[in-house]
């Protein structure tokens, strides 16, 4: 299949397996929500009573005091003490195989294509690192809320972006679900077409 390329009459020839693939919703919602389970910490952690300090000796003698026998301060139902059912660190991450990443991202990709949502270019880039020159050019393509994905990392470019709001800025191999289906547009270069189909076929 063909695709147009942006304020260009040329066209730019791409593969039906990747960028006319079928939409798999089921399968995308996998991978994003595996994804996104990833990127937790997983670091909320509580103490029991085995790990709280103190509470070596009885705070008082078993019998004759009138108050219910204890044998550690440290007890859950002492103020300061363990937790009966404390947190532990824990690992979100959830297993994806590499066949159905791959899946999932051209049926992303595929699905930008059918409604107009990928804008192809044959090169995108600004001279400096300004933010009101990528702006400029920001103008041009109609799109408040974009992803540029470039085939290289473009310092020059990630620099401008940082500071606009729902602009974003990546390389093919930076590239994830998320990213391409949290804007509104997705600018490519024709180098990172050509990655992209590369790395998904």
């Amino acid at each position: 299949m063909d695709i147009q390329l942006h304020n260009s009459t040329a066209k730019i020839n791409v593969s039906d397996a990747v960028f006319g693939a079928e939409y798999n919703e089921p399968l995308i919602h996998q991978v994003v929500t595996a994804y996104l389970a990833g990127g937790r910490a997983g670091t909320k952690a509580q103490k029991t009573k085995a790990m709280v300090s103190g509470g070596g000796r009885k705070p008082w003698k078993q019998k004759g005091t009138g108050r219910a026998r204890a044998g550690s301060i440290r007890s859950p139902l002492w103020r300061g003490g363990g937790k009966i059912f404390a947190a532990v660190p824990r690992d979100f991450s959830q297993k994806v195989n590499r066949k159905m990443y791959r899946g999932a991202m051209r049926s992303i990709v595929a699905e930008l294509v059918r409604q107009n949502h990928l804008i192809v270019a044959e090169s995108f880039a600004v001279d400096a690192p300004r933010t009101k020159g990528l702006l400029e050019k920001l103008k041009s393509v109609g799109a408040s809320d974009i992803l540029i994905v470039t085939g290289e990392v473009d310092r020059n470019l990630y620099l401008s972006a940082r500071n606009i709001p729902h602009v974003a800025v990546c390389d093919v191999e930076a590239l994830n679900p998320v990213a391409l289906l949290t804007h509104e547009k997705v600018l490519m270069t024709t180098d990172a077409v050509k990655k992209l189909e590369a790395w998904l076929q």
